[in-house]
């Protein structure tokens, strides 16, 4: 799992990165297709355009004898009286021709500015209103001039000033994005959802790794926390086999006494494990009632009076809440204060051992501090220590006995009674645990 969890997260981290950027070669293709989409169609509009005004409106004035006597040249009496582009369309006719030549190549709702330039020294010109707005601005504006000339061939070749249309499409850029922009959300949306589904993926995966080395060190705790009252009753069962035991009153009740206690013992550790199914499950009944929290406090310092004094341990209590009656359920309680003092002996320094438990009011709060001068944790170890199973390693995982349930069993009969705790440590100088529950 070790070497196999590196090379996951490399081949995910790299696939996701590959994956966007063939999705941004991706968009930058189909811009570019685009763009040139669009002025390929800009220009077949345009030619289109050009084609429609050279050819519509074509009749021309007739001629009497009269006037040909006046104009004997032919050709001279063609270009007189052959009309331009301008003279014969208004500026509304030219825009509804290039708007339907527009809307034939796909290109409905554009906006364009268009003009119709005679290249004649005399420059006449018919424009739309914001031409040369646009006009002077090539950079975002797409323009195309198309000639305006009778057919090659034609008996009108070259008899009259040359004339051009010019079309222009303003802010290209926008017109592309507004194609685009589907795409774009969409490569935007489904990178996030890979993007998350890969982070969840390591999360996930992360959590499969600290689940299976705590279930590791579970198994080998409580291999070791069964093992060794096991071994002793087995032991003891020998010894009352034995014929001097057996007709020696004295010795088979040490023996039995010893059965009795390692069975007792064992049955400690089945309900703690039980107990922590039941928080897992939230089935633990609680029973709150009125309660002086002194009362309970005391009852739990005597129940570790013997394991202190085992330890040459000092207790220093200072009970200075003067509103100590609170909602809760004494059996949970008193439970909770023990399981912080006795984390307190088992994480003691070999000497000096020395725990405080404090009690003020704060504003409308009942606060319970238990310190003492143990060994500490350090940061890392100080956020997890109530999570379920989880244990501080102090070199030797077998040097203070447990499952790594107490402190999450603490942790969740203390908000069941509507209370909170958090803790301050400090490596190698102690660690400081405080509650907070709401008095009545």
């Amino acid at each position: 799992m070790k070497k196999i969890f590196p090379l996951i997260i490399v081949l995910i981290s790299l696939s996701l990165l590959g994956l966007i950027y063939f999705q941004f070669i991706w968009l930058t293709t189909a811009k570019e297709t685009k763009e040139k989409q669009l002025k390929e169609n800009i220009f077949f509009a345009a030619n289109e355009a050009a084609e429609q005004l050279m050819n519509e409106k074509s009749n021309f004035k007739s001629f009497n004898k009269t006037t040909e006597k006046l104009i004997p040249n032919e050709k001279k009496r063609l270009e007189i009286f052959r009309p331009s582009v301008m003279q014969r369309y208004s500026k509304d006719e030219i825009q509804a021709i290039i708007r339907n030549s527009m809307d034939k190549f796909f290109l409905k709702g554009i906006s364009f500015e268009f003009a119709v330039s005679d290249n004649s020294i005399s420059g006449d010109q018919v424009q739309s209103e914001n031409f040369f707005k646009y006009y002077l601005d090539s950079v975002n504006n797409t323009n195309f001039a198309i000639p305006l000339q009778p057919a090659p061939g034609t008996e009108f070749e070259n008899l009259t000033d040359e004339e051009y249309l010019v079309i222009i499409v303003p802010n290209q850029k926008d017109i592309i994005f507004r194609e685009i922009i589907w795409f774009i959300i969409g490569t935007i949306l489904f990178s996030i959802i890979i993007t998350t589904a890969f982070f969840i993926t390591i999360k996930a995966l992360l959590n499969q790794k600290k689940l299976s080395e705590i279930k590791s060190d579970f198994i080998n705790n409580m291999t070791h926390e069964f093992k060794t009252p096991i071994a002793t009753i087995s032991l003891a069962v020998d010894a009352l086999k034995n014929e001097k035991v057996i007709h020696d009153a004295e010795k088979s009740a040490y023996f039995t006494n010893i059965i009795k206690e390692e069975n007792k013992r064992m049955n400690k550790q089945v309900e703690a494990i039980l107990q922590a199914a039941l928080l897992d499950r939230k089935d633990i009944e609680i029973h709150t009632k009125k309660a002086n929290a002194h009362d309970l406090i005391q009852q739990a310092i005597n129940n570790i009076e013997l394991p202190l004094e085992a330890r040459n341990g000092k207790l220093n209590v200072v009970l200075n809440a003067k509103n100590d009656l609170l909602l809760v359920d004494e059996v949970h309680f008193i439970n909770l204060i023990n399981n912080l003092l006795d984390n307190a002996i088992k994480y003691s320094k070999e000497t000096g051992l020395e725990i405080s438990i404090t009690t003020e009011n704060h504003f409308n709060q009942f606060r319970i501090s238990i310190a003492d001068n143990g060994i500490g944790m350090n940061k890392e170890t100080s956020n997890r220590i109530f999570e379920k199973f989880f244990r501080a390693h102090t070199g030797n995982i077998h040097n203070v006995k447990g499952f790594g349930l107490g402190l999450s069993y603490v942790k969740a009969m203390v908000e069941a009674q509507k209370g909170s705790i958090k803790v301050d440590s400090i490596l190698g100088k102690g660690t400081t645990f405080t509650l907070n529950f709401p008095v009545i």
